[in-house]
This record gives C-alpha cells, sequence and structure tokens, in this order.
C-alpha cells in the first residue's frame, strides 16, 4: 500500500515541468526519509505517508522553489528539449509555428477570389468567417497535443463545418440584428468547442473543464502582449521605412498585421502550454490585483444607484458593457478559485470573492429588471432576447457561486462543488451562442 501511494505521489508530482527525473529521485529519497523516521515513532505507514507528504509543503510551493533554483534551465525549457545541448526546437514548438504560418496564409486566400478585408463586402465576409479561418489551426494544436481520439476530431471537425455553413448560408439582412449578434456568438460558441480539443475529449471532467477555463485566460493575456509588442514593431516599421522615404503603410496594413494577427492565435496557445507549470501563471495573479479593484467599482455603482435613485439605461452599447462587466466577475471568481489551495481555511480574500459575487448579483438584477422593463413596453428584438437570455445564464451562475461560497465559509468546504457548478456553465454557454447564431435568425426572420 505504501508503494503504490509513493507511486502516485512520483507520478503526479512528475507532472510538473519544473521537476526533472534527478529532482524527483531527491525529492522521493527525502519523503521515504521522512516516512521511516515517522514510523520508527510509531505511526503505521499511512499515516506516516500523509504527514510527511504534508511536511515536505504543497506542490505549487515544490514548483515554485525549483522555478526559482533553475530559473535558467527553466527559460531554456521553453523552446530547448533536454538533452539537445540547446541545439534545435522542440517537436512542440515545430508543430505549433507551422500552424501559425498555416494560419497566417489561410487569412490571406480569399484575397485569390477577390474578397479583401479593407473592403465594404470584404470587411461583412471576413467579420463574419475570421473566426472559420483561423481557429481550426489552433484546434488542430490542441488536438494533437492532447492525441483527441478520432470521434473527438470528428465532432470538433463537424461544429467547425456546421458553423460555417449557418453564418454563409441563412440569408442574413445586411447589417442586420441577426447577423451582428452571430457574428459576436459564433466565435464564441467555437471558442468553447475548442474545449473538446483541450480537454482531449474528456469534456465531462470538472478538472478538465477548468484547465480549459485556465487556458482561455492565459492565452487571452498571452494575445494581448504579442499585439501589443506587435503594434510597437508595426509603428516603428512604418517610421524607420519613412525615415528612408518609402511608405511602408499598404504591406503593413495588408500583410504584417493580418497574417500577424492570425499567427499570435497559434503562438499564444503554444506559449500557454510550453509555459504553464514553470513559472507562476500570470490569470490568478490578476485576479488578485483585479478583484479588489472591480469590487470597489461594483459598489459605488450599487451605492450612486441607491443615492440618485436612477435607474438603468438599457441602450445597447449599455447592455453588452454590463454582460462584460459581468463575464469579467465570472472569470475573476473562476481563477480565485481555481488557484486557491482546496485544504486552506478561508480567508480575507475568500470574503473578498463573495462580495464581488453578491455585488455582481446585484447589477445582474437591475439589469434583469430593466430589461424585462423594456421588453414589456416594447416587445423582443433579437437584441434585447439575446441580453434577456445572456443574463438569465449568468444570474443562475451567480445565485449559485453566492450560495456555494456561504456554504464555504460557514463549514469549510466546497472549492470542488465551485468549481463542478461554475465549469458546468461551459456548454451551457456554447449551447446558447449556438442557439443564437442559429435559431433567432429563423425566429426573427433574419432582421
Amino acid at each position: 500500500m505504501l508503494e503504490e501511494r509513493i507511486a502516485e505521489w512520483r507520478d503526479h508530482v512528475g507532472r510538473r515541468e519544473a521537476i526533472q527525473a534527478g529532482d524527483l529521485d531527491e525529492l522521493e529519497d527525502h519523503l521515504r526519509s521522512q516516512v521511516s523516521d515517522l514510523q520508527a515513532a510509531g505511526l503505521d505507514p499511512e499515516e506516516a505517508f500523509l504527514i510527511a507528504v504534508k511536511r515536505m509543503g504543497a506542490l505549487d510551493a515544490l514548483s515554485r522553489e525549483y522555478a526559482r533554483e533553475y530559473s535558467e534551465r527553466l527559460w531554456k525549457r521553453l523552446v530547448i528539449p533536454p538533452g539537445t545541448a540547446g541545439e534545435g526546437w522542440n517537436r512542440e514548438a515545430t508543430v505549433a509555428v507551422a500552424l501559425a504560418v498555416a494560419a497566417g496564409v489561410a487569412i490571406k486566400i480569399p484575397e485569390l477570389f477577390g474578397i479583401r478585408w479593407d473592403g465594404q463586402a470584404g470587411t461583412l465576409w471576413f467579420a463574419q468567417n475570421v473566426s472559420l479561418l483561423i481557429l481550426p489551426f489552433l484546434a488542430a494544436f490542441l488536438g494533437w497535443k492532447r492525441a483527441l481520439p478520432a470521434r473527438g476530431w470528428a465532432g470538433l471537425a463537424g461544429g467547425f463545418v456546421a458553423g460555417a455553413l449557418v453564418v454563409n448560408l441563412m440569408p442574413f439582412q445586411p447589417e442586420g440584428y441577426t447577423m451582428t449578434l452571430a457574428i459576436i456568438h459564433l466565435p464564441m460558441a467555437l471558442w468553447l468547442a475548442l474545449g473538446v480539443a483541450y480537454t482531449g475529449g474528456e469534456w465531462r471532467d470538472p478538472r478538465q473543464r477548468m484547465n480549459f477555463v485556465r487556458f482561455s485566460g492565459e492565452w487571452f493575456i498571452y494575445y494581448v502582449l504579442i499585439a501589443l509588442g506587435g503594434g510597437v514593431l508595426m509603428g516603428l516599421t512604418m517610421l524607420l521605412f519613412e525615415a528612408a522615404g518609402l511608405d511602408a503603410e499598404p504591406l503593413v496594413a495588408r500583410w504584417i498585421l493580418p497574417c500577424g494577427a492570425a499567427g499570435a492565435v497559434l503562438v499564444a496557445g503554444w506559449l500557454v502550454e510550453a509555459k504553464q507549470s514553470v513559472i507562476e501563471n500570470m490569470a490568478p495573479v490578476l485576479t488578485m490585483v483585479f478583484t479588489p479593484l472591480f469590487t470597489l467599482l461594483l459598489l459605488a455603482f450599487l451605492g450612486t444607484v441607491a443615492w440618485t435613485g436612477s435607474g438603468i439605461n438599457i441602450e445597447r452599447e449599455v447592455l453588452i458593457a454590463f454582460d462584460l462587466l459581468l463575464v469579467v466577475v465570472v472569470g475573476l471568481h473562476l481563477y480565485a478559485i481555481s488557484a486557491r489551495d482546496p485544504q486552506a481555511e478561508p480567508g480575507l480574500f475568500d470574503k473578498l470573492q463573495f462580495l464581488l459575487v453578491v455585488c455582481a448579483l446585484l447589477v445582474d438584477a437591475m439589469a434583469l429588471w430593466a430589461i424585462l422593463a423594456r421588453i414589456t413596453e416594447f416587445g423582443f428584438t433579437p437584441n434585447r432576447t439575446a441580453a434577456l437570455g445572456e443574463n438569465l445564464i449568468l444570474l443562475v451562475n451567480l445565485v449559485g457561486a453566492a450560495v456555494l461560497y456561504v456554504r464555504f465559509l460557514r463549514v469549510r468546504r466546497g472549492v470542488a462543488s465551485m468549481e463542478r457548478w461554475q465549469t458546468g456553465f461551459l456548454p451551457v454557454y456554447l449551447l446558447w451562442a449556438a442557439v443564437v447564431v442559429v435559431v433567432f435568425p429563423v425566429i426573427f426572420g433574419f432582421m
């Protein structure tokens, strides 16, 4: 039994990229020494093992310790596989770069058929199809790395094909409401479908769904950083060529910008995969920074509404802002519970998270009330119906999160339940996005 426990522990610790085989052997020797000492003191093997593991500290703490001690080695491991003496890239990097180049080429292929993104008709076509041109390559990378089974590949391909058929064959009214909603929601649906590839087909496992949530947040951060760096690069490119009397803007606008933006989707995904478990992830750190700020924002808003007695302006732009705010709050909550130690006692930050969730719940209730009042007065439209559905989903999500937080703060358990609850909404979001893209045009007559 003890050997089985140690084997399980070794397998679990060995998944951390910061810990190599030699390090793992040293840690195991230390663990066995601790177990032997505890057994000599009169404990049985099971108790000795549990106490020894606890004394060695949390797995994340071990990873950070090794990351600090071997920082140079960890940075090299990003692109250089162990044992190559710094020569060449690893296979994963090669596949990612090749797919990034392919995505950059794919974004230019429509121009061969006269569809240019800077023309009026071309802009609309690209708005409908840009996610269909790029995300399949990211799905291919994730599916390849996760060894996605054949059934998963078939389902993933079917989702992309269905999205392409719906958004291109439905007779949308040009620049109509349902077309705008489809353009907004199709990338959301396809991104959630990427979860099938990321989880290797194990979508029902809440731990895998939570990993996909972490991946999504980290990907967004890396992509923004790449975009900022790319913007500086393009600005400098135009300035340098202008100094030589040449206009580089057409080159930047027609080639570097679209191809770079498409390829960066793959590069950001690869960076998340390559850097996970090697250095401290950024999303949980940003959660610690922005949770208090968003809590103060919502408290200030609720206080202002209570003081002035004014309602919510329910115009379309305001609805979008409210929904984005609530989605950010849900994301902050997700990363907070994913980054904490399930065994740790509730602390001040957990109470702050609970306050944030309660504030978001009140704001969502106010938005729903305003939406229902608008629908009662003027009837249903595509935008109002979409806003109603999305806010109802967020309301149920936030109510469940608040209830689970109360249970956690009172009885000191429930982190795993919160993870299952929150990630269980990913299929709901996917279904709702599909409904908006497919069913709304039929209901509202493609208006």
